[in-house]
């Protein structure tokens, strides 16, 4: 708003008092949680009877609220007409955080099971991977028979050269 004469005024509207939601929410909440105490339960019972005893008794000649207790029922509608309303905005701001915990837990789970999935693929490319790779005992057991091989080759050989040596032996004595 500008106080200066050469400008119009800007016309007037009611302003509504502002209030933060949450705050409000908050102290929704509060109040809900209290009102579902045992606390609150035994204030309102001794709030009950100390009025009914005053009110019967009537203290210094007061009765403000004779038999029937109008009033008393009065603050009891009071009462309820704006409990129920704010026990219902708690309860829709735990439904809201509720929903939030839900989603959030949706995702996690959906992102774990692809993760899950992902390295589930992943072993069973290694496994399929190693069934290629020579282990230790297939290297060991492929030494050993190239090595009975080598100790078949070599006695082979060495009766080869043995009947070689008896045959030039013969081939000798008979040639002399």
């Amino acid at each position: 708003m500008s106080d200066r004469l050469d400008q119009p005024r800007e016309p007037h509207t009611i302003r509504l008092p502002r209030w933060d939601p949450d705050k409000f929410g908050n102290f929704a909440e509060k109040f809900a949680r209290f009102m579902g105490t045992a606390k609150f339960i035994v204030y309102m019972t001794v709030f009950v009877i100390v009025w009914i005893l005053l009110n019967l008794i009537g203290v210094f000649g007061l009765q403000w609220d004779p038999y029937p207790f109008i009033l008393l029922n009065l603050f009891f509608s009071t009462q309820a007409s704006y409990a129920a309303p704010l026990i219902l905005l708690a309860q829709n701001r735990q439904a809201d955080r509720d929903r939030l915990t839900l989603d959030e837990d949706r995702r996690r789970a959906q992102a774990q099971k692809a993760d899950t999935e992902y390295l589930a693929r992943e072993i069973a490319s290694l496994r399929m991977a190693l069934n290629e790779v020579a282990t230790r005992d297939y290297i060991r057991s492929e030494l050993l028979k190239l090595a009975e091989e080598l100790d078949d080759a070599a006695n082979r050989r060495h009766q080869q050269e043995k009947a070689e040596r008896k045959e030039k032996k013969s081939r000798a004595s008979q040639g002399a």
